[in-house]
């Protein structure tokens, strides 16, 4: 985890737009040829022409067409080899109607020989009336190679003896991990004089456990690295895709993906997802292990939504989006189908610890990007509108939440602005913060930045280590894969450490809300986890300044360097998260879930978990009434209720259990969708 840069999963420049006057440029510049990929461009077409693409056939996962059959596209694509045009997005039957209000279905792939010029070929194709978009294909990039500090066994062994857990919990490493709860004991540990560890200075988690330790309905999809889904302290918290098996070239459930077991690997295009490259840093397992590590099993560390092992109780759950993998690095064309494939399978928060260089970075250091929300947007369209998708179309209207939340790390730029998309207003974008309540000496902040949460702050810290490594006690402990570290667990820093808590206090608020049957919009979420934040400032001094080290093999411990906090007042958002006063809010705020009203096809069959919509309900026993039994049937078994529709109409109906009944309405189509893609 670099100190200079986005940690890991930085995406220096993702995407470049395709305008019809040159869609070569970007800002007045060049695109540099190794950024871009040949032989492909993403093309929105119109309407009419996505009308003739679908009768040729090209809404089937997978399918790709040598002809599109619109003329003027085939003109000009005749005169390069190896002509293909398939969907951006695979057919998801159970999601295609909203993919096509969000007009998802318009944006193809055209792929041509590599020998042809892509920049040639766009310019040709964005001339045309029926092209309302070209965007280059683009690689993503890591902004570092550099690996996690791995926590050396005979630390893990130092550590088992002298304070295995603490505050009732019996995982051996939780007493390293302050960013999760923070007693100050680090402090005494280490007879500092100069304060550093404050207590108070993290997510506030272990009062919110009274409430709530997560709960498996609730997933969250981490678009990073592969998450090592073997992983002791995580397998229990992985998600499983029901119907699926691991690897497999069938697709089961019909989502447009094989074998994706446990989500997908974006870059290889296989359910197989890997870390155990040696390219790999595990940057990916990491961020899970923040999330929805085992918690209370004796074993390794705890996490905040990561559930309650000793009272039998499971974590939320981590989807693996794998847009790294090994040497391997993915395309804008696999993050945004990863962003899709999230909001499509279940997942309620994306968790994203990546993203441009600040508009604001120092250009010395930096090659700066994007300083609006217009810049961002207008520039990189595909990806907006699968941001878009996610946040309106996670979750349901009947469910605990409507739409989804995505969280950004703000960028380690040390610059007065967050990077993008974090900065977009539609994002949670998040800063760290030291273990003194202090920013994160890299953190950027300022315009865009919204939360902050731990991060880890290694040149703070630099006299706090173990061994030869230095500062990583004051940097955040996590999981790792077994090729990164041979305990299995190991230390980063930076806002893509952030960005996890943050992630993971918003799933643990979910849990709870779930539990208590409260409904909330995406907004109205958002808007509470930014309200009940712990103040930052009424922690710092701001007669001094916040000293670090950085260049201490040329300048030593006595050159220190400084920041500056007045430069920060106002800064990191709206405060420090807070596990504890969000769960706290969640029970008088949001309305009541209700059971919901269902819309099915014709010989569809629909499962509904009846024991969220009741008080105690995994206890309850459920009868259903329907008035027009012709028209539907349902089946009750184990709290879980199966619908299928049986000829086309709508009845009224009701649930009742544990003494108390909800009405609701039933209504059988003969076909889900009148767009003629089934």
């Amino acid at each position: 985890m670099t100190r200079f840069k986005i940690i890991l999963l930085a995406i220096i420049t993702l995407l470049i737009s395709c305008t019809k006057e040159d869609p070569r440029q970007q800002g007045g510049n060049e695109l540099p040829a190794e950024e871009l990929v040949s032989g492909e461009l993403l093309v929105k077409f119109d309407a009419e022409v996505v009308e003739v693409l679908e009768k040729n056939g090209l809404t089937k996962a997978g399918s790709a067409l040598s002809k599109s059959g619109v003329p003027s596209v085939d003109e000009i694509l005749s005169a390069v080899k190896g002509y293909s045009i398939e969907r951006v997005f695979p057919c998801d039957k159970r999601a295609e109607d909203k993919a096509r209000r969000e007009g998802l279905h318009l944006w193809y792939v055209v792929r041509f020989s590599a020998e042809a010029s892509v920049a040639d070929v766009a310019a040709k194709l964005s001339a045309l009336g029926q092209v309302e978009r070209v965007e280059y294909n683009r690689r993503l990039k890591r902004a570092t190679e550099k690996r996690a500090i791995p926590l050396s066994m005979e630390e893990l062994s130092h550590t088992m003896s002298s304070k295995a857990g603490s505050d009732g919990y019996n995982d051996p490493l939780f007493s390293r991990q302050w960013h999760i709860h923070n007693d100050g004991s680090l402090q005494n540990e280490l007879n500092s004089e100069t304060v550093k560890f404050l207590p108070g200075s993290d997510v506030n988690a272990i009062n919110a456990w009274e409430l709530s330790n997560g709960n498996p309905e609730i997933i969250v999809a981490v678009l990073d690295e592969g998450v090592d889904f073997t992983h002791p302290d995580l397998a229990e918290n992985i998600w499983v895709n029901e119907g699926e098996i691991f690897g497999s070239n069938e697709d089961n459930d019909g989502n447009g993906y094989a074998g994706d077991l446990h989500g997908y690997n974006f870059v290889q295009k296989t359910g197989v997802i890997i870390t155990d490259s040696r390219y790999d840093t595990g940057h990916g397992s990491h961020v899970a292990g923040v999330i929805s590590a085992v918690n209370n099993n004796g074993r390794g560390i705890s996490s905040i939504a990561g559930g309650d092992a000793a009272k039998g109780r499971a974590g939320v759950k981590i989807m693996s989006c794998q847009i790294f993998a090994g040497q391997y690095v993915g395309t804008i064309l696999d993050e945004v189908r990863a962003i899709k494939y999230a909001a499509d399978n279940g997942a309620l928060v994306l968790q994203c610890s990546w993203g441009y260089i600040s508009g604001a970075a120092n250009p010395y250091d930096w090659e700066p990007q994007f300083s609006t929300d217009e810049e961002w947007s207008s520039t990189n369209v595909l990806e907006k509108n699968a941001l878009d998708y996610f946040i309106h179309n996670a979750g349901s209207p009947d469910g605990v939440l409507d739409g989804g939340i995505a969280v950004f790390a703000g960028g380690n730029e040390y610059a007065p602005q967050a990077a993008y998309p974090a900065a977009y207003p539609d994002f949670v974008s998040v800063a760290a913060v030291a273990g003194d309540y202090t920013p994160a000496i890299y953190s950027n902040y300022g315009p865009g930045t919204r939360i902050s949460a731990p991060g880890g702050d290694q040149d703070y810290y630099y006299e706090y280590g173990w061994g030869n490594s230095r500062g990583q006690l004051g940097c955040i402990l996590s999981c790792l894969p077994l090729n990164v570290s041979s305990s299995g667990y190991g230390y980063m820093e930076g806002t893509s450490m952030a960005c996890p808590h943050v992630s993971g206090v918003v799933a643990l608020g979910l849990s709870y809300a779930l539990e208590q049957r409260r409904h909330f919009t995406a907004e109205e979420f958002k808007e509470l986890i930014y309200s009940t934040a712990t103040p930052l400032e009424q922690y710092w001094d701001f007669s001094k300044p916040k000293l670090y080290y950085r260049y201490t093999s040329d300048l030593g411990m006595n050159h220190p360097k400084t920041i500056n906090l007045e430069e920060y007042r106002g800064a990191m958002g709206s405060g420090l998260i807070n596990a504890y006063e969000l769960l706290r809010a969640i029970k008088d705020a949001g309305c009541d879930m209700r059971f919901p009203n269902l819309f099915i096809a014709e010989g569809e069959t629909k499962d509904v978990n009846a024991a969220i919509y009741f008080e105690n309900g995994d206890g309850l026993n459920y009868s259903i009434s329907i008035e027009d039994s012709s028209l539907a049937s349902a089946v009750v078994n184990a709290g879980k209720v199966s619908f299928k529709g049986l000829k086309t109409g709508q009845t009224r109906a009701t649930i009742s259990g544990g003494g108390s009944s909800q009405n609701f309405v039933i209504t059988v189509r003969s076909r889900t969708s009148g767009a003629g893609w089934l």
